[in-house]
């Protein structure tokens, strides 16, 4: 069963007011991204795992990726 919830003063407090027996062992998982992330937070699973750019990427990535002439 799956219930939703908010979290108010440090406490998960769930949305419809079920009221679980006191000692229910329960499992929470996070659904959203904190605003507060930061983008080398939210991207970290895939920074760095492409390992064959070539050296030059950022100043050329033009090139690479549209053919224009190299910087």
């Amino acid at each position: 069963m799956t219930y939703r919830g908010h979290v108010r003063n440090g406490v998960i407090v769930l949305d419809d007011r079920q009221c679980l027996p006191e000692g229910t062992e329960v499992a929470v998982e996070v659904t959203s991204t904190s605003e507060n992330d930061t983008w080398v937070e939210r991207l970290k699973d895939v920074i760095g795992s492409v390992d064959d750019l070539p050296d030059d990427m950022a100043a050329n990535h033009d090139h690479y990726l549209h053919g224009a002439p190299r910087k």
